[in-house]
């Protein structure tokens, strides 16, 4: 007899990130995984065989998952700095309002939160949470999802990806990241845009060791303070060097922050190590 499959919920499920965690969740047999997301920046073309799609908000998920859930994995927020302050109402109705509606579900269907957070409150010394609307909603979030722990029993453990890169990266666009940008300007020919000063420091990780960190965590970890980043920290201006090609400066932009510590202990004790390497990655692409 087929043992009972754990539910796992992934908010923004058809992103970068959270398809990779339904596509590892699902393959895995233990699950059965809903997708619940808006896509502002997900799209149909990362479905998953298997997964469950819902469309919607984070805002309605008591109406929208009329089921109770072991795990919801929280990524469907609003996840972009330099942007966020021309998008500061998306931020606040992505990020608060879901993130109080995601809370109130936990605590009264049961489900275990992981949520993830930002690394961007770490950054220059811990001035870093409150640099741009997207890092004060993340941290703020961060000690509201701790409080439900305290106030109401919910449980929960927060991750802090560090940069992600790898395959169903967003390449264009407002919201493209960096090294998929990168990758996307190098075939097309066009010089590498590099926002000043271009030293900020960061560490880049593959989407594959941030889901055996996710997947980990969800299963086993408990509390706060779970990162999931790559040891090794490079400055934009290397990375472009390593595409190679001509290099355009941007001017600087709010937000930039310079360098973020990478706290990593936490999942490392539950069995986690970074795996891939950037270089190798830049090189094969």
């Amino acid at each position: 007899m087929e043992k009972t499959k754990k539910i796992a919920v992934v908010t923004g499920g058809a992103g970068f990130v959270g398809s990779h965690l339904c596509e590892r969740l699902q393959k895995s047999g233990s699950y059965k995984v809903y997708s619940l997301d808006n896509y502002f920046t997900g799209s149909e073309d990362n479905h998953i065989d298997g997964v469950e799609y819902i469309k919607g908000s984070t805002s309605d998920i008591e109406q929208l998952i009329p089921f109770t859930p072991d795990y919801v994995y929280h990524l469907g927020e609003y996840s972009r700095v330099e942007q966020s302050f021309e998008d500061i109402e998306k931020v606040w109705s992505f990020n608060k309002e879901g993130i109080f509606a995601v809370l109130q579900f936990c605590r009264k269907t049961g489900a275990k939160l992981i949520y993830a957070g930002s690394s961007t409150k770490f950054g220059d010394g811990g001035l870093g949470r409150s640099q741009s609307p997207y890092a004060w909603t993340k941290a703020s979030n961060t000690e509201l999802v701790k409080n439900y722990g305290t106030w109401f029993g919910v449980s929960y453990a927060v991750v802090y990806f560090y940069n992600v890169y790898g395959p169903r990266e967003i390449s264009t666009g407002k919201y493209a990241t960096l090294i998929a940008l990168f990758k996307e300007k190098i075939k097309n020919g066009e010089a590498l845009t590099v926002v000043k000063p271009g030293t900020q420091k960061r560490n880049f990780t593959h989407i594959d060791d941030i889901i055996d960190g996710l997947v980990l965590v969800g299963e086993q970890g408990n509390g706060d303070d779970f990162g999931i980043g790559s040891p090794e920290a490079y400055s934009i201006i290397e990375i472009a060097q390593l595409f190679g090609g001509e290099i355009q400066f941007l001017p600087e932009r709010p937000g930039n922050r310079m360098n973020a510590e990478v706290i990593t202990e936490k999942t490392e004790r539950l069995g986690w190590s970074a795996k891939k390497s950037l270089i190798d990655y830049i090189e094969n692409s």
